[in-house]
């Protein structure tokens, strides 16, 4: 396992859920990661498993992203690849559900994480990145291609995702590779929305209820970034979305009636 070996990677959102386990696949991976994520207490355990450099910051602040990059380059000497994967969940929420007088605070919020968060880190990263020839990777998401698996909120935003790793890798090319890993069901209990006092998404599918019969884990995701992020692995690959979604949206949103609460 050294697939990234000297690889210097800056991580969004990688305390916690998919993130961390990405960050701890690049490590066995051989890559030297930096963390940027908005929970000190993550972060500091984070830091003694791992030995990674660490930020505390928020991704919808772009100085948070520029000190977190510059401090990156600082800590390795360059920076060769930025991973885009903060996130938070609408739980499914439907926009009938959604009252008026809190729809614009609710898409602030996840737009703001979700989307603005990952415009403003790319900003951020860009200068290094050029110099270095690396890569932008995004975590899209099924929702991002189909429609059913979260509420508009979500689908929306997941759907500027893949639209902006496309623009991206045209605009950025030849010197910088963009691309973006559309996981299905991770069971990680990504947190839902304050602004509609939500928790974290608490229901899931069955094995059963999808083509492979497997429920995933959050290290089965990780080979699709250890991928992108390698220098020969997706060498000429450039405005890819990979969807690894274990069949998921073969079903569609029913998921051979699976109804997942709307919360």
């Amino acid at each position: 396992m050294n697939e990234l070996h000297n690889r210097k990677v800056l991580i969004t959102g990688g305390a916690s859920g998919l993130g961390l386990a990405v960050v701890r696949r690049f490590v066995a991976e051989g890559a030297q990661v930096a963390v940027l994520d908005r929970s000190k207490k993550a972060l500091d355990a984070l830091r003694k498993e791992c030995g990674v450099e660490t930020f505390a910051g928020d991704v919808r602040d772009y100085e948070s992203n520029a000190r977190a990059v510059s401090g990156t380059v600082e800590k390795f000497g360059r920076l060769d690849v930025f991973i885009a994967n903060a996130g938070v969940y609408d739980n499914r929420a439907a926009l009938s559900g959604i009252p008026g007088d809190m729809l614009g605070e609710a898409f602030d919020e996840l737009f703001g994480i979700n989307v603005k968060g990952y415009l403003l880190g790319a900003r951020a990263a860009l200068g290094p990145l050029s110099e270095s020839g690396g890569t932008i990777i995004f975590t899209a998401s099924v929702s991002g291609l189909h429609p059913g698996f979260g509420g508009a909120l979500y689908v929306a935003a997941k759907h500027a995702i893949v639209g902006l790793t496309r623009q991206l890798a045209w605009e950025l090319a030849p010197s910088v590779r963009v691309n973006a890993v559309a996981p299905g069901y991770v069971p990680t209990q990504l947190g839902g929305l304050t602004s509609l006092g939500q928790g974290k998404s608490g229901t899931a599918p069955k094995a059963e209820q999808l083509p492979l019969n497997v429920i995933p884990d959050a290290d089965d995701y990780t080979g699709c970034y250890v991928l992108l992020a390698s220098e020969a692995g997706a060498r000429i690959a450039t405005g890819t979305v990979l969807l690894a979604d274990g069949g998921l949206s073969l079903s569609g949103p029913g998921l051979k009636n699976f109804k997942q609460e709307q919360q």
